[in-house]
């Protein structure tokens, strides 16, 4: 059984997620905005859902992040938090899979770390996702070494 957390309704660019953007102002709208680009802009295999209320990034239809905004704090989550390398210490949560960073517009951060990290969640999932793939379907390993 998969232990990816999939969306098939996911799509390249869901209107639904832009509605809640619009709906998110001032500077943690800002701060979900530009974040959620950084995670739109990890491939070109990146989908999209609103699920559960708050925008979510795929890769394909396996989700790898979302943000989330709330009264005075932005979360930026990780579906797969609890195996990322995480070697700034953003991380936080004590789920199983899930971690997430806290941002506000008061506490400063490391955005490089938090790039890199979106960046490492993306790669992580599309590795799953493509394990996952050769897995159910064993013959595309040896389609792949030819090609």
């Amino acid at each position: 059984m998969s232990q990816l957390f999939r969306f098939p309704s996911s799509v390249k660019r869901d209107p639904a997620i832009d509605t809640w953007m619009m709906q998110h102002s001032g500077e943690l709208g800002e701060i979900a905005r530009h974040w959620f680009e950084v995670m739109r802009r990890c491939g070109d295999d990146v989908r999209e859902v609103l699920h559960d209320g708050h925008p979510t990034a795929c890769v394909t239809d396996a989700a790898f992040a979302y943000v989330n905004a709330f009264k005075a704090h932005v979360n930026v989550g990780f579906f797969r938090g609890a195996e990322l390398a995480d070697p700034d210490g953003l991380l936080e949560g004590t789920g199983k899979f899930m971690r997430h960073v806290k941002l506000t517009p008061a506490r400063a951060f490391d955005a490089t770390a938090l790039s890199g990290l979106i960046g490492r969640a993306y790669a992580d999932m599309k590795a799953r996702v493509k394990a996952e793939l050769l897995q159910v379907n064993p013959d595309r390993r040896s389609n792949e070494k030819q090609a």
